[in-house]
């Protein structure tokens, strides 16, 4: 991925905060039949001094036995966060020479690593409650993985196969109008709020909080 350095998001922490805020992510592999890629929900976690990323596939996915195959292939995990189309017009500069053109911000962090396959049960288990629990943190009755019938429960284990991805390196970019001057910047910034669809929002208050 091409990473100005102005776009480049070098905090550990906000690259983090940005993986666990946005876990549906997109694994893509190569080996020897070509690109494979699976969307699937994720568990980032900084263990130590290693940056973990562990979800799974369903077992019918031929993808997990080609990761399995080749263990020391490196793989991407995509998570894409929030974007937005800005418009020429709310830049004020616009109105003045119209040196304006439309652009896209956004941010996406890219991490590889070798995968590890699991097919240990009490792993898939404990990995299935640790996401449910991700993901029903912000409701006031979270579900747990203890209201479904355990039978229930471990049938649907046997269909999963785990994958664990230890990150190696890191791509992280955070494209929210640096390259503009700070009129610029937060006259776009406000056109986002005020349009408010899709990630607007979340975009408009990057581009805030990109300008300190």
């Amino acid at each position: 991925m091409h990473v100005p350095a102005s776009f480049k998001m070098t905090e550990q922490s906000d690259v983090l905060a940005l993986m666990k805020a946005n876990p549906f992510t997109a694994l893509v592999s190569h080996d020897a039949d070509g690109l494979t890629a699976t969307h699937l929900p994720t568990v980032a976690r900084q263990a130590s001094e290693t940056l973990v990323v562990e979800g799974h596939l369903a077992r019918p996915n031929p993808h997990w036995k080609r990761l399995a195959a080749n263990p020391d292939a490196e793989v991407m995990m995509i998570f894409a966060g929030p974007d937005a189309y800005i418009r020429p017009g709310w830049y004020p500069s616009k109105a003045e020479g119209g040196k304006a053109v439309p652009t896209w911000n956004y941010a996406t962090v890219h991490a590889y690593g070798c995968a590890e396959i699991i097919q240990d049960g009490a792993w898939l288990l404990r990995h299935v409650g640790e996401l449910s629990e991700q993901q029903e943190s912000p409701y006031e009755m979270p579900w747990k993985t203890s209201e479904a019938p355990e039978q229930y429960i471990a049938a649907l284990i046997r269909g999963i196969v785990g994958i664990r991805v230890s990150v190696s390196r890191i791509e992280a970019k955070a494209k929210m109008g640096q390259n503009r001057d700070t009129r610029d910047a937060l006259g776009a910034a406000d056109g986002l709020a005020a349009r408010a669809e899709r990630s607007d929002l979340a975009v408009s208050a990057m581009m805030r909080a990109a300008r300190g």
